[in-house]
């Protein structure tokens, strides 16, 4: 490509030619229009169903047919435009959707105006098993922090294999196709997410984009349902001011090391992390399940994981944030002294399961390998008796903090470590 210089002014130049100088010199320049990007502002990471003989429920439908799949989504930052990415990872049969709208959400199963989701022009699609679809730009502005319903109908019968397990959202099923409906008529109802897997925004400024990466913790488990109170949920308040998305990919029973509910770790953090449009940063805190499982109804025949295997596994992950020039935030494991006990989960807490996870916090906080810390154990851990929760983060069950507890992780996220490194003294 060559380059243009200007070249010097010679006295045979005309008059004119002196003129247009002049102007072009002293004329003030008009600034360019702000490049448009497309950035995640919403997330559900795909997980498989799995066999009746797993210690928990799948809460979904063996099949949707001639049926609207209508679910609300709680985006983060707000653009002049939507897209969306349906998911069928999982899935062994090609999924068709028989047409898809996205509209503001008004209250429930109750929407604004419907806007039409097209896919390569196209108000149907037929995704292979295995694939996603990216739906076409969908001209609706929203805020900041939008509730957005997005109604998909099922014609066929379609087994929701590709779901999100732990919704803590209020999914409506309803007869026929009702996808333009603003009142649905619902049959039932779920928590679960299905098919859905991200929600993109176009902006016309350059966001940023912080990944949540973690397991039920992260997912919100023990929070309340409708009400958007997982830690990232809060976070994602406290960046939007500073044109930052959160995006949860959080999997309630995920793993570092092994796959189960959702895959492992080092499987899905290429799809969850790394594919994020605008991802500079995430924030992982996982390991807990690792720790735990072994032993209890969820993996009995399981045997105990090290420290060293857990300290391997994040290795490899910042290695990977680091090959794509992403922050990598590592979150201390929260206590879990009588975690789960009277329920069938009895025996996920040991003392020597303990031990294991104070040698890994020890190791999060001062090998010096992640970009920054959050101490979300020093936070939700009780002063007196520091294997466990606090009770007033607590959500009742040892393990899982409470809505409040949600909140005071949010903030304890420092935004300067999280975005741009520690400052200098």
């Amino acid at each position: 490509m060559q380059t243009l210089q200007r070249r010097p002014f010679k006295a045979a130049h005309s008059a004119f030619a002196m003129l247009l100088l002049l102007v072009s010199t002293y004329m003030p320049s008009q600034a360019a229009p702000a490049a448009q990007s497309w950035v995640t502002s919403w997330a559900a990471s795909p997980q498989p169903t799995w066999k009746g003989d797993f210690a928990l429920p799948i809460r979904v439908p063996p099949q949707l047919w001639d049926q609207t799949l209508r679910q609300v989504l709680h985006l983060s930052l707000g653009g002049q435009q939507l897209r969306l990415r349906i998911s069928n990872q999982y899935g062994t049969q090609p999924l068709n959707i028989g047409a898809t709208s996205a509209a503001i959400t008004k209250d429930g199963a109750t929407i604004h105006s419907a806007y039409p989701v097209h896919f390569g022009g196209q108000r149907d699609v037929t995704i292979p098993a295995g694939a996603s679809a990216i739906s076409d730009p969908i001209s609706v502005a929203v805020d900041n922090n939008a509730d957005i319903t997005l109604s998909m109908y099922l014609p066929r019968p379609t087994s929701p294999d590709t779901f999100h397990w732990d919704g803590l959202q209020t999914a409506y099923i309803g007869s026929g196709n009702q996808v333009d409906s603003l009142d649905m008529q619902v049959d039932s109802t779920s928590t679960t997410r299905m098919f859905v897997s991200a929600l993109y925004v176009q902006r016309n400024d350059s966001a940023k984009v912080v990944v949540a990466f973690g397991d039920s913790i992260t997912d919100g488990n023990a929070s309340s349902i409708g009400r958007n109170h997982r830690w990232p949920d809060f976070l994602a308040s406290r960046l939007a001011a500073h044109n930052v998305a959160v995006v949860n990919a959080g999997i309630s029973g995920a793993r570092l090391l092994d796959s189960g509910m959702g895959e492992n770790a080092l499987a899905r953090f290429e799809q969850d992390v790394l594919a994020q449009p605008g991802v500079s940063s995430v924030i992982l805190m996982m390991g807990i399940n690792d720790i735990g499982w072994p032993g209890s109804a969820l993996a009995p025949d399981k045997p105990p994981v090290s420290a060293k295997q857990i300290i391997t596994a994040y290795q490899q992950l910042i290695s990977l944030a680091h090959l794509h020039q992403i922050r990598i935030i590592g979150a201390t494991l929260t206590p879990f002294e009588g975690a789960l006990q009277g329920t069938p989960m009895q025996g996920y807490y040991t003392a020597q399961k303990e031990q294991v996870r104070q040698q890994v916090n020890d190791w999060i906080r001062s090998a010096g390998e992640f970009d920054g810390v959050v101490d979300f154990d020093a936070l939700t851990r009780d002063p007196q008796q520091p294997a466990l929760f606090l009770p007033r983060f607590d959500s009742g069950d040892h393990l899982h903090p409470g809505d409040v507890g949600y909140q005071a992780m949010a903030e304890a996220v420092d935004i300067q470590t999280l975005l741009y490194g520690p400052t200098e003294d």
